[in-house]
């Protein structure tokens, strides 16, 4: 696998696995307002657009439901209190980053998931092997627009000469396209190898090794 200098990353499903702690708080809101509960596969569908999508897909009716606005004020209010009670980085994830950093490898994360998690997520895991995290906030678009991977360039200070985006999902694989980057997608995160290759993915790691293994 090429060597790059710099990689830019998704967070849940590609170094994160937050998928427990989004399924805990969705239903946390789902109870509360009386809605249908969802399964952690459910969920899994729902998630890689932010938090507002995923609400969205999560409530009966969508943005057109009376209580949407409060079932995601309700969502931010629990999942930022929980959102690290079963998360934890997917296996080898933290010495894969290790690797890199070691290599000289610039690193960056850029997330949908609302800007103050990305971040204490970020800093509480990956502490200082993550130099720039950038997460949804108004202002900047989200992916899979490529704003928030060309913000997190700036402020690594590098071009996009020897750089590329990992991602787990479709989302990632359009935002790395729009960004001008090639795309790099893991299979241990929350989409089939199928569906990404149904949606042009063509360089697939399964293990975090691999990336820093050539």
């Amino acid at each position: 696998m090429k060597q790059y200098t710099t990689y830019i990353f998704d967070l849940d499903g590609t170094l994160l696995d937050t998928l427990e702690d989004l399924t805990a708080s969705t239903n946390y809101v789902m109870s509360k307002m009386g809605m249908p509960q969802h399964t952690m596969e459910e969920v899994r569908a729902f998630v890689g657009n932010g938090i507002r999508k995923l609400i969205e897909r999560a409530v009966p009716g969508g943005l057109s439901n009376p209580d949407y606005e409060r079932a995601y004020e309700e969502f931010l209010r629990h999942y930022s209190v929980h959102n690290m009670d079963r998360t934890a980085p997917y296996e080898g994830i933290v010495a894969m980053l290790e690797a890199l950093k070691k290599r000289g490898c610039r690193i960056a994360v850029v997330s949908n998931k609302y800007y103050k998690s990305t971040q204490a997520l970020c800093c509480h895991f990956f502490g200082e092997l993550v130099e720039v995290s950038i997460g949804e906030r108004e202002g900047i678009r989200k992916k899979p627009a490529p704003d928030t991977v060309e913000e997190a360039l700036r402020q690594l200070g590098v071009g996009k000469e020897g750089a590329v985006y990992v991602g787990d999902s479709e989302v990632d694989i359009a935002t790395a396209a729009n960004s001008g980057l090639p795309c790099i997608s893991v299979l241990w995160g929350f989409r089939s190898k199928e569906l990404l290759e149904k949606h042009g993915a063509t360089e697939f790691v399964s293990s975090p090794a691999d990336l820093f293994n050539s």
